[in-house]
């Protein structure tokens, strides 16, 4: 009887486990699903990013970076509001979406922040104006603070770079082995879970916005590789790198922020020299998801005003 009974028992969890195994989607299939042309992607840094370019090519630069297991489609009410007046460039950061893997396996903040400027000279734009979220808002102030002549304004949406719980600093993190299964098994339900805490109002979490959250883990590589870049941060304390930087700086940042406090808005002001702020009311973690065209008025103003001295 015990041996009969733990047969079926392993034949369940062999049942929930096939249930639950999500393997990788194809490359070619994601493409065509979310209208992704070769013209897309942009040769830089020895990868294949996945690359939107658009608006007049002779105005005023802006690269957008996306925040920890989104993609560039987060940008995309943004990027079409800033498109008539700008040319906006927003990529898939290495180990996300469809840039997957970096052949290097680095995902330290370092190289993030190479790849930005390799993709910026072979695009052919010497300076730009950055706009980063939550992860990308880290690599846009590193890399405001590391190539200043580069940099025209800094536009920084509920950034990261402050130590928080499971995040110290010089210590590289502990992922729970439970994240170990992330490269095998992905229901929705989970995205769902993952995804929430980022949206003050629950009812901008459409079914077809985590149907894409999904989807771009699905590709090729990207679980393992953002299980990577999870293994390989170390967190430095991040005042001297934005006490140097120069660039006129804006942090919009949702007031009910559950992913990053908003009170950390206040950290960012004292440090760095010219910096104000757009808070948000009733927004959480990705206001340009969640309520983009008030979201993105105090960005056109921001971007609008005088040029800064070179």
């Amino acid at each position: 009887m015990l041996a009969a009974a733990l047969v079926l028992a392993a034949l369940a969890v062999a049942a929930i486990g096939a249930w639950l195994y999500a393997p990788d989607k194809p490359a070619a299939v994601l493409e065509a699903a979310y209208g992704v042309s070769p013209g897309d992607f942009v040769q830089a840094a020895g990868m294949r990013l996945h690359v939107r370019d658009s608006g007049p090519r002779g105005a005023p630069a802006v690269f957008m970076l996306h925040g920890f297991g989104a993609s560039l489609d987060t940008w995309d009410a943004w990027a079409a509001g800033l498109s008539a007046q700008h040319r906006v460039v927003r990529f898939d950061l290495p180990g996300f979406a469809l840039s997957g893997p970096d052949p290097t396996g680095d995902y330290t903040d370092k190289r993030t922040v190479q790849v930005v400027a390799a993709l910026m000279d072979a695009l052919g734009v010497a300076r730009a104006s950055l706009v980063g979220n939550s992860l990308g808002g880290k690599i846009a102030w590193m890399f405001a603070a590391a190539h200043p002549e580069r940099v025209d304004r800094l536009v920084l949406v509920s950034p990261d770079g402050f130590a928080s719980p499971g995040f110290d600093y010089g210590r590289k993190p502990q992922v729970p082995a439970m994240l170990r299964l992330l490269p095998y098994v992905l229901p929705t339900a989970l995205v769902r879970m993952t995804v929430a805490p980022a949206y003050a109002d629950r009812a901008t979490l459409t079914d077809a916005r985590v149907a894409r959250y999904r989807d771009m883990m699905l590709a090729p590589g990207v679980r393992r590789a953002m299980l990577a870049r999870m293994e390989q941060v170390a967190l430095q304390p991040p005042e001297p790198l934005l006490r140097s930087i120069r660039a006129p700086t804006l942090l919009v940042w949702g007031e009910r922020d559950a992913m990053i406090p908003f009170r950390n808005a206040a950290e960012y002001q004292t440090l760095i020299p010219d910096c104000r702020l757009a808070a948000l009311p009733g927004l959480g973690h990705v206001p340009q998801e969640e309520a983009p065209e008030r979201s993105l008025a105090p960005v056109l103003a921001f971007l609008a005003g005088p040029a800064p001295a070179p």
